[in-house]
């Protein structure tokens, strides 16, 4: 069957091949951008957390009974974080080798010196941190919320 001239060009032109291409590519480009922001956000999340438990960790270390203080602090630390929450941080009491701890310094441990430096007694203070994480999109095999962690320990004197 032969077709007439004007049916022919058209089955044969390629004017908005382009058009088709660029709708199918533009949707994977877009799925890839939101992929990486919602990667982007949950890694800052995570390394907020993580840096809300040094700094309570930090502030511990020079005042490690002030537990309600390195709350605070652990929670300034990270402030676009909304959904952070700190457990009440431990402390005590702990020979500078890392032997012989005592909560809350209740009793204070006995260290003996080694024969390369002498051990002394230092305080010790731990926090611990989280947060949940919603993805902007709910994207297969990806939970719908994700608890991210951090954890500090520092010691001072």
């Amino acid at each position: 069957m032969k077709f007439p001239g004007q049916l022919r060009n058209l089955c044969n032109a390629n004017d908005g091949a382009a058009l088709v291409e660029m709708a199918l590519i533009s949707t994977t480009l877009v799925l890839l951008v939101m992929g990486a922001v919602d990667l982007g956000r949950a890694g800052y999340v995570g390394i907020e957390v993580e840096n809300a438990a040094h700094a309570g960790a930090e502030y511990g270390s020079l005042n490690p009974s002030d537990t309600a203080t390195i709350k605070t602090a652990a929670q300034q630390a990270a402030p676009n974080v909304s959904t952070l929450t700190v457990t009440t941080p431990t402390w005590g009491c702990e020979c500078s080798d890392g032997s012989s701890y005592s909560a809350n310094c209740a009793t204070m441990p006995v260290c003996t010196a080694n024969s390369t430096r002498g051990s002394n007694v230092v305080h010790r203070v731990q926090v611990k941190t989280k947060a949940v994480y919603t993805p902007l999109v709910p994207w297969p095999g990806i939970p719908s919320s994700i608890t991210l962690t951090g954890e500090a320990t520092m010691r001072g004197n």
